[in-house]
């Protein structure tokens, strides 16, 4: 398992020739310039990933990080937490929104177990569970510093397992009941915003249980003082073991050069937590839907990326990845299959560029 320093030391920024090349050959397909907007710049985006102008990403795999969180014990969270543990092992069967959505989207599912809380049987699972969930954090600290870095390892080496065996496209997922409120927590150590603004409903919660869970989170940070220049420290004092581990999913996405998806809210602070500790990163993430959590805009302006839909989702699980993933194949299909003007022999200098009135 490669260090996680290493990992982030390794960390190249994309390919910048095979982007120039990728917008010289857009440029010259049969249509319009700019008009198939961000299939367009995402096929670029790839191509700066690969190294290669035409992509087909499609050996899809979307890489679930599991764990519960102890911030539970303060009432947080209105699903009972063995959901966790059900849900989790629902995906191994296909059988919940995840598993099926995965399915219609033609994309495997690894489901790793960072930290469930209790033991189970089922060899579809890859058990690298660090600790039985994180301690409640407004209690002190969620881990320590080591058992985040190597929930951060865990995450790299199944990207690194992933690529070996041929994967071309990841996406990131969790499941977690209360992670809604270790994801705001970190945001809020992040940014220095307030609960008011980062705190939402998460899996659904009362008015009353709502500014109750601000309550929790407000009073944690204050106890638990996180360095906001240090991700790893935040991470450790009142994050989660899934947010680790994804956030290691990023890093290694982007060490191993693969493209790799956000989900949702908590997907997306994990790489907003992986961007802070190389900005490089960004260079391999796509973004899929805009979660219904407040915190998500927030993320997405720390990010400067936009969602490729707004579906009014919440679920998370990586549920949002199976629907980026078949647009991102229609983006590289684009780019590597339409005619260019060249080939027809037409010529195109008719054609007005207007992208930049657009902006």
């Amino acid at each position: 398992m490669k260090s996680y320093l290493e990992v982030i030391k390794g960390i190249k920024p994309a390919d910048e020739k095979a982007i120039q090349e990728a917008k010289a050959h857009n440029d010259c397909l049969i249509k319009p310039l700019g008009s198939l907007g961000k299939l367009e710049t995402i096929a670029i985006k790839m191509a700066g990933i690969t190294g290669k102008m035409k992509n087909n990403p499609a050996k899809r795999c979307s890489i679930v990080m599991v764990a519960d969180n102890g911030i539970c014990e303060e009432g947080v969270a209105g699903t009972p937490q063995d959901i966790t543990l059900i849900q989790g092992m629902n995906m191994t069967k296909g059988i919940c929104g995840m598993g099926v959505l995965s399915g219609y989207a033609g994309a495997d599912i690894k489901v790793v177990d960072v930290g469930i809380m209790s033991d189970y049987n089922n060899d579809k699972v890859y058990n690298r569970k660090i600790k039985y969930g994180t301690d409640n954090f407004a209690k002190g600290p969620a881990m320590s510093r080591e058992e985040a870095i190597r929930g951060i390892e865990t995450g790299i080496d199944m990207v690194r397992i992933a690529v070996e065996e041929g994967y071309e496209i990841l996406g990131i997922g969790e499941m977690g009941i209360g992670n809604t409120s270790s994801t705001s927590a970190v945001l809020m150590a992040f940014t220095r915003v307030s609960a008011e603004i980062a705190v939402g409903k998460g899996g659904g919660l009362t008015d009353e249980a709502l500014l109750h869970k601000k309550g929790v989170i407000t009073k944690a940070l204050e106890l638990n003082k996180p360095n906001a220049e240090d991700p790893i420290d935040v991470i450790s004092k009142v994050g989660g073991l899934d947010i680790a581990g994804m956030a290691g999913c990023f890093l290694g996405a982007a060490y191993y050069r693969v493209p790799i998806v956000i989900d949702g809210v908590i997907s997306a602070l994990s790489a907003l937590a992986a961007y802070k500790l190389n900005p490089n990163v960004k260079d391999f993430i796509f973004t899929s839907h805009r979660s219904k959590e407040p915190a998500y805009d927030i993320i997405s302006k720390e990010l400067g990326m936009e969602a490729m839909l707004d579906m009014d989702m919440r679920l998370g699980e990586g549920t949002g990845c199976t629907l980026a993933f078949p647009i991102i194949g229609a983006a590289c299909a684009m780019l590597s299959n339409m005619a260019t003007f060249e080939d027809i022999a037409y010529d195109h200098s008719y054609r007005i560029d207007i992208r930049e009135e657009e902006k």
